[in-house]
């Protein structure tokens, strides 16, 4: 097959790209360009796309002796992530950029792009397993080492973007792949991992949001509607959050205070205790299912953060639309996160939250 292996400068990228070539496949090294304004170094684990990176990957790329190109897609990563994220939180949702970047930009443009200038299938870094069954078709499940399982993040891939993709690092724990890449000689080895949101280099997110929203001041609240204290812009909070509430404690009676929800048209941050946190109905939209759609109620297993605890839950469709009841109570659910399906270790889809809600006949 001719593969495109997407290149991001680190490790894992350069051990997947590897195997691919071990495999016999004709393979190609892209390194995506996401940033518009890409800085020469790397300030922290936190950050990617830099020139550096680019160097990096096209290191590796010379060593197995095969063709390297950067792709830039700057322009569409700021209108479909970076300014989708920004939205978000301006409408009071919370996001995960990084299933919007899969969706969007490395299974869609990126595969897209391969696919238009005849390469058969796209291989990435991520740990994640592809499994045939028995009838031929492809399913997507979770990667041996589960510290670094991303099948969350892969929860939006269909089928015909599974039957065009391989994850070659699904088989093997983190520790293995650097050992790996040591032997292979691959200077990356020991490059740190990057980490939490890939365009915020420093990790604030609250500034981040500032400095595009500006400050838009408002009240934090009860659950009773009286007023606790105020805050810079109801966009930088999010459901569930504690710190930061700047409340001075003599308002709190002692009792941890938690956002229960952000209110976008009134620029309203409610605060409440942890119990009000607790929901086990979850609506979502936007569903996108790695084989066919569920028929029926079927018997799942939920999960509804990247590294979060997977949950017995029933599910059934309707449509574009999931709902979802929990075996039990889930605490900081917000809307704009994403609930991914499982059933064992397959992914069965995923869904943007539209609601959550506490369902007392459940269960």
């Amino acid at each position: 097959m001719r593969v495109v292996a997407a290149m991001s400068g680190g490790v894992d990228s350069a051990v997947a790209a590897a195997r691919m070539v071990d495999a016999g496949h004709e393979v190609v090294g892209v390194h995506l360009a996401l940033s518009q304004n890409a800085a020469t170094l790397r300030e922290s684990a936190r950050g990617c796309c830099t020139v550096e990176d680019a160097g990096d990957a096209r290191r590796v790329a010379d060593m197995l002796g095969v063709p390297f190109y950067v792709w830039d897609m700057a322009a569409r990563f700021k209108a479909d992530i970076i300014d989708d994220f920004v939205a978000e939180y301006a409408a009071g949702r919370t996001p995960n950029p990084c299933l919007r970047c899969n969706e969007k930009i490395k299974f869609a443009a990126l595969l897209d792009k391969a696919l238009a200038l005849g390469f058969d299938a796209v291989a990435t870094g991520h740990y994640a397993q592809i499994v045939e069954a028995r009838d031929g078709r492809r399913e997507l499940h979770r990667a041996v080492d589960m510290a670094k399982d991303q099948s969350y993040v892969l929860g939006v891939l269909e089928a015909h973007q599974l039957a065009r993709s391989f994850f070659p690092l699904g088989d093997t724990t983190k520790p293995q792949i650097r050992e790996e890449a040591r032997a292979r000689g691959f200077f990356v080895a020991s490059k740190p991992d990057s980490h939490d949101i890939c365009f915020i280099a420093d990790g604030n997110t609250r500034q981040w949001l500032t400095d595009r929203l500006g400050e838009q001041p408002g009240a934090i609240v009860d659950t009773s509607g009286a007023v606790v204290g105020e805050h810079a812009g109801a966009y930088a909070y999010t459901v569930g959050q504690r710190r930061g509430l700047g409340l001075a404690k003599d308002t709190l009676d002692g009792v941890p205070r938690y956002v229960v929800e952000v209110e976008a048209p009134t620029n309203t941050v409610v605060i409440g205790t942890r119990d009000l946190l607790g929901v086990n109905a979850i609506t979502g939209s936007h569903a996108r299912w790695c084989g066919a759609a569920p028929e029926g109620v079927v018997s799942v297993g939920a999960q509804i953060r990247a590294h979060g605890e997977e949950v017995p839950a029933t599910a059934w469709a309707d449509g574009d639309v999931v709902h979802v009841r929990l075996d039990e109570r889930a605490r900081g659910v917000a809307p704009g996160q994403s609930v991914v399906l499982y059933d064992g270790t397959r992914v069965v889809g995923s869904a943007t939250i539209s609601e959550v809600s506490l369902d007392r006949t459940a269960g």
